[in-house]
């Protein structure tokens, strides 16, 4: 599919304290990917509330469903605060190939944008086109940084 998500699809700020976020967490466990279960964990430790200058985290609801979320962090894996991170993207598996994703993604660009120098991933090898159609580049030699999109003059 790809382009535009599906009518009916609202993002807005999450607070991963919901029935509809557990759902989701359990989704994603059981396909063996532990980042929501990590989201929680730095939520309810205080870790990671997502509250730092530029953070946010978004959840993309179908109603009353949570389909997939994606954060933004100050980029913890680089010297300074002005680089950012896509962290902990999932979508539900019925709504894959919707553009939801893309949309999720392509709302923590804006918002990075507006706050960080860069905005950083760690990307399965399976979803390096998926970043690259974005606009992020490649990176070689960096053990936490697979893909960059650059902001301002000449990137």
């Amino acid at each position: 599919m790809g382009g535009t998500p599906e009518v009916g699809y609202v993002l807005k700020r999450l607070r991963p304290t919901t029935p509809a976020f557990d759902r989701l967490k359990d989704e994603s466990r059981l396909e063996g990917y532990w980042m929501l279960v990590r989201l929680a964990d730095g939520w309810a430790s205080g870790r990671n509330k997502f509250l730092k200058r530029g953070e946010a985290l978004f959840g993309a609801w179908h109603g009353a469903e949570l389909a997939g979320v994606c954060g933004l962090n100050i980029d913890p894996y680089v010297e300074g605060r002005d680089q950012g991170r896509v962290r902990h993207l999932f979508v539900s598996a019925p709504h894959r190939r919707a553009g939801l994703g893309r949309m999720l993604v392509e709302t923590v660009i804006d918002r990075a944008r507006r706050y960080f120098t860069a905005l950083n991933t760690r990307a399965p090898q399976d979803a390096f086109g998926f970043y690259e159609r974005l606009g992020f580049r490649r990176v070689e030699g960096e053990e936490f940084v697979t893909h960059r999109m650059r902001f301002g003059k000449g990137n």
